[in-house]
């Protein structure tokens, strides 16, 4: 047993014979013949019908500029610098939904230019005749195609198309208002010239002239769209930082380059405004407050100046005593001093009070209008501007409970309660410099006592007027630096590399990609079926099949028979089947002992299943034997379907059935043939008990009466994977032939005839492999290396016999 178990295991797997394989793909290369065109013919359509895709980038520098004209020492107090690391923080609005809004709208791309091409309406943005001027105020149809056709350069006709008269959808994009148009037929159709305004209820627009355009007008089309589907599309910008450096990589994917590169530079442009303009907040503020303070200092100075004029003609007084002067010049200098205590307080009063009660610290009043020996106020109310504008960023792309936001917002309050803390502090220290600067005012109080009344009224008009004057001075200036400071002010943002349209490929389709792609497919899509045929068809065609599943010996290969009758041997003697026959003749004489030689042989004949040909097999052994020169007698033991009698002509009334049950003798049932040395035991009518038969007593003194007589014995027995009638006729044979048919017995019939090989239920068994054709698709052909026997010829032998294959079953046979 242990013995039999390693003969086992020398069987190998024919999943891992990479030759039979190879033999096997090789053999269908008519598959590839079909797969490997189609596949790049399918390539070629992807190629031509797939949109074209085009990538374009810009690259940008973010880094912080100060402005060189302005120094520490500069008179203006307040820092207009941005907040530092901005490159994140401008990816962040790159891609944000308010910054490509405001870009969409700009450059109105929810309108789209189209033309009908060869498998879509293809954007033809920048390539038309004419662009759209739209009334933005006034509704526009949405989603609807809006067929414009060209008669000549100036003259077009404009026409829509209301399917059953549907409502249609409108949208004014001045108020973001949507509403319906119900129309009244089922066309709109309007004859017009270039640079004439359209007004209807669902449309409102002017086609002007493209003077770039080059070329002959066609038909297009317009088609307008939400402005937050369009916004989208754009929000997918590509931005990538480029490590170490603050330069910033800005790529977008469309099917127009011509849009591409206007959205590109457009939003960069966009961009940099923003930017410069939140950076340069904080001096807008402070020159909004100059101007505020210096329109009230104007109209003061306007009217001290009437009033002034005014006193000295009615009372004829033009000028100071000595002694008037004297106190005016001594006072001059405190009321200046006080002046600035004033302004001072003033402002940390109103800056208090926007602090506690304001949410936005973008518009903080600037300390730029006082002279602040403090400079932590000045330091604070810029950082928290900073803050706030970075707050103000953060808010479009990110939620108030993100880490990020959280974390600005508190230390946005930090900074106001610090900015709090010092204005308490120094508004104390103020109010006492304004309390000094007061008692001094005072003490001149008695000598301006001593001037005539109206001298006194003359030297306080001049006090305020010198006084209203010298303010008005101070903000002229600090208006004209605030002025400078925003003019002289730059963007952080410098673009380095403009998008541009220079002639680049499209990204999408890669048609050489989908070539070779289409080539491995239609390469490997044939592999992979036919393997996976191969490993789901579990029928045998090959000798090498069979020696790798059993170690029992394939004794002979019959070919295919082409003649009109069973009996091929005796029919066309000269024909590869009867030289098949011949060689197994020869290869059966090995198949017995040497005692055995000179003695009756028996010979049973049996299969796994119905149309293997094991009939086929024992006709024509039969017939080459007696045609060799030895007795034969050919016994129809398969009971249940008897077919022998009909192919040597005889009558089925009388065989082994009717001996077995008595009812005729010997003599009766052997009945001679056509062929010489040949005699047939038909099966005889069928009975109800076949196997109950078979195991009579009768059937033992048949086979001794035969082997008597006969030199060979051939039994044609029933399939042994059906019923048990085979294994009862087993006891009576000195070999057995196992017909196996090319691509029609499977694997797993073997199992039966292997499991009794193993337990030695059976012994002196051989395959006939029967059926086989020449070459198959495994490239293989049988006949002298073999020694199997020559094989040759075309047709097919069934239990039913088939009709001629079709061409089609012919080139995808496959095995």
């Amino acid at each position: 047993m242990i013995q039999q178990d390693k003969e086992r295991s020398k069987i190998s797997d024919p999943i891992t014979d990479i030759r039979h394989y190879i033999f096997k793909i090789f053999s269908n290369w008519i598959w590839f013949l079909i797969t490997i065109p189609i596949a790049l013919a399918y390539a070629y359509y992807i190629n031509i019908s797939t949109q074209k895709v085009y990538g374009l980038e810009t690259v940008i520098s973010v880094k912080e500029k100060q402005n060189p004209l302005f120094s520490g020492g500069t008179n203006i107090a307040f820092n207009w610098g941005g907040v530092s690391d901005k490159v994140e923080g401008i990816r962040k609005v790159l891609n944000s939904r308010t910054h490509n809004e405001k870009v969409v709208r700009k450059m109105q791309f929810y309108v789209d230019y189209l033309e009908e091409g060869r498998f879509r309406m293809e954007d033809v943005y920048g390539k038309t005749p004419f662009i759209i001027e739209l009334d933005e105020s006034q509704p526009q149809i949405l989603n609807s195609l809006i067929k414009v056709e060209f008669f000549d350069d100036k003259n077009y006709r404009l026409s829509i198309s209301f399917p059953d008269r549907k409502k249609q959808s409108t949208f004014n994009y001045e108020t973001n208002v949507s509403d319906f148009y119900q129309p009244k037929n089922e066309e709109f159709t309007v004859n017009a010239q270039l640079g004439v305004q359209l007004n209807f209820p669902f449309l409102n627009l002017k086609l002007i002239e493209n003077k770039d355009f080059i070329g002959d007008p066609k038909t297009y089309f317009i088609k307008f769209n939400m402005v937050d589907s369009v916004v989208s599309k754009y929000q997918g910008i590509r931005t990538s930082a480029v490590s170490g450096t603050s330069l910033l990589e800005i790529s977008l994917m469309g099917s127009n380059k011509s849009r591409l590169v206007d959205y590109l530079n457009k939003t960069i442009e966009v961009l940099a405004e923003d930017e410069l303009r939140d950076k340069t907040n904080f001096a807008y503020s402070t020159r909004e407050f100059i101007d505020l303070q210096f329109a009230s200092a104007s109209d003061s100075l306007k009217s001290l100046e009437r009033n002034i004029g005014n006193f000295k003609e009615q009372n004829a007084i033009y000028d100071l005593s000595a002694e008037g002067s004297a106190i005016f010049a001594e006072t001059k200098g405190l009321d200046k001093l006080y002046q600035q205590l004033n302004d001072r307080l003033q402002y940390f009063n109103n800056l208090e009070k926007y602090i506690l009660t304001s949410k936005d610290f973008t518009k903080i009043p600037a300390p730029a209008i006082i002279n602040m020996e403090d400079a932590s106020i000045s330091s604070a109310v810029s950082k928290l501007t900073e803050l706030s504008i970075k707050k103000e960023q953060l808010s479009k792309n990110v939620t108030v409970t993100h880490p990020s936001y959280i974390a600005v917002n508190q230390e946005i309050e930090t900074t106001k309660n610090v900015l709090l803390e010092n204005l308490t502090s120094l508004k104390n220290t103020v109010q006492v410099n304004v309390n000094n600067i007061n008692k001094r005012i005072g003490t001149y109080g008695s000598k301006l006592a001593s001037l005539p009344k109206k001298e006194q009224k003359l030297l306080n008009y001049q006090r305020k007027y010198e006084l209203t004057e010298s303010n008005y001075i101070f903000l002229m200036q600090k208006r004209y630096e605030a002025s400078i400071a925003i003019a002289a002010s730059v963007s952080d943002i410098t673009v380095l590399d403009k998008a541009k349209d220079v002639g680049q490929g499209s990204s999408l389709p890669r048609t050489q990609f989908n070539y070779l792609l289409a080539l491995l497919l239609g390469t490997l899509i044939p592999i992979f079926v036919i393997v996976a045929i191969d490993l789901i068809d579990s029928k045998i065609y090959t000798v090498e099949e069979i020696e790798s599943l059993t170690l029992i010996p394939v004794i002979g290969v019959i070919g295919v028979n082409t003649e009109k009758t069973n009996l091929t041997v005796y029919s066309n003697p000269k024909s590869s089947i009867a030289e098949s026959f011949r060689a197994l003749r020869s290869n059966i004489q090995f198949l017995f002992d040497r005692e055995k030689y000179q003695e009756s042989k028996v010979i049973l004949v049996t299969s796994s299943v119905g149309g293997e040909g094991k009939t086929f097999v024992s006709m024509n052994l039969a017939s080459v034997l007696a045609m060799g020169g030895k007795k034969t007698v050919l016994v129809g033991l398969d009971l249940r379907k008897p077919k022998i009698h009909k192919d040597f002509d005889l009558l089925n009334d009388k065989g082994i059935s009717s001996y077995l049950i008595g009812q005729d003798n010997l003599e009766d049932i052997i009945k001679k043939t056509s062929i010489e040395n040949l005699d047939v035991i038909t099966s005889g009518p069928v009975p109800p008990n076949p196997s109950e038969l078979i195991l009579k007593p009768a059937t033992v003194e048949l086979m001794k009466f035969l082997k008597e007589k006969y030199d060979y014995v051939i039994i044609d027995s029933p399939p042994i994977g059906l019923v048990s009638d085979a294994n009862d006729l087993l006891r009576f044979s000195d070999t057995t032939l196992y017909v196996l048919r090319h691509a029609f017995t499977k694997r797993e019939m073997l199992k039966i005839i292997n499991n009794k090989y193993y337990r030695q239920e059976i012994k002196n068994v051989s395959f006939i492999l029967n059926e086989f054709k020449l070459k198959s698709k495994y490239g293989y052909s049988y006949g002298y290396g073999y020694g199997y026997g020559y094989g040759y010829g075309y047709g097919n032998y069934t239990e039913n016999r088939a009709t001629k294959r079709s061409i089609i079953k012919q080139i995808f046979n496959k095995k």
